[in-house]
């Protein structure tokens, strides 16, 4: 784990990118207030620090030798807990690939995932998974061989992950026909049309479900119902719209809110403060 803290630490830049494609890395000196982000498709894990996040109803903490494996890119809020720059949150991060899933699910003859787990998972890494990772980090000292050996190494991780405790929210990405795929595509769908009204019935028909499957599966794997989920994806798309115009009205218009009554009363409620107060500020990074 020091090898680990130490390599990261040497290896992080502001925008989290590293030499190696798919691996990030990151170091966090300040907790601040909880902040929303999106996930993306990820495995990451903690070599130094405790993170709390939300997404929906449930609330996750992950903490060093543990990681969090993310199956679909979904809406949170979450920050660092008792961190400083003495003490700074240390962290891997590798980007899934649905075609590396399903290659692996291929080869190895895993069982698919029975039933649709939830999207967002955590748990503790083995020494194999910890060994594994660390052999990662190393490529990162060494591009050239990086080019050849860190598919390898990334290839092992996935499967420790795959075959550990947390396996079926890895391998139902790379099931074509899995519980996650058909969620998947409503997810895309929501968020191409966030700021249109849409009734869950026609969302069902686009993920190709019954509604009453459609909307147990949907609140399984986000922990939240579509109109929720539409709503988390609004608010942090005029989140970021805020940081380029000063029109809050035009900006709660632009992202579906009819009432800038409304958008001014659930902004703040899920930012703690009124849209006015964050014209023009910059949102900090997502990891």
């Amino acid at each position: 784990m020091d090898e680990l803290r130490a390599l990261i630490t040497r290896h992080a830049r502001p925008d989290l990118t590293t030499v190696i494609p798919d691996v990030l890395v990151s170091r966090t000196t300040a907790g601040g207030p909880p902040a929303p982000a999106m996930t993306g498709t990820i495995l990451a894990f903690v070599a130094q620090g405790r993170k709390r996040i939300a997404v929906g109803d449930r609330v996750h903490d992950y903490r060093a030798g543990q990681y969090l494996v993310a199956s679909i890119d979904l809406p949170i809020t979450g920050h660092h807990v008792g961190i400083s720059s003495a003490e700074p949150a240390l962290g891997l991060g590798l980007v899934l690939r649905p075609e590396q899933v399903a290659a692996l699910l291929l080869d190895a003859e895993l069982p698919k995932p029975a039933g649709t787990p939830q999207g967002l998972a955590v748990g503790d890494a083995t020494p194999e998974l910890l060994d594994a990772v660390t052999r990662l980090a190393r490529l990162l000292d060494r591009p050239a061989d990086a080019r050849v050996l860190a598919p390898l190494v990334k290839q092992e991780i996935l499967w420790r992950v795959m075959t550990g405790d947390q396996g079926a929210v890895v391998r139902q990405l790379g099931v074509r026909d899995s519980g996650l795929s058909h969620i998947a595509l409503a997810v895309r769908w929501i968020r191409e049309n966030h700021a249109e009204s849409f009734k869950v019935e026609d969302v069902a028909r686009i993920a190709g479900m019954s509604e009453s499957a459609f909307y147990r599966n949907f609140r399984t794997v986000t922990a939240m119902s579509p109109i929720q989920f539409q709503k988390q994806i609004r608010l942090q798309e005029a989140r970021l719209l805020l940081a380029t115009t000063r029109d809050v009205t035009a900006v709660g218009h632009r992202v579906g809110y009819d009432s800038p009554s409304q958008f001014s009363r659930e902004y703040r409620r899920r930012f703690g403060t009124p849209p006015s107060r964050d014209v023009l500020l910059r949102p900090g990074p997502a990891l």
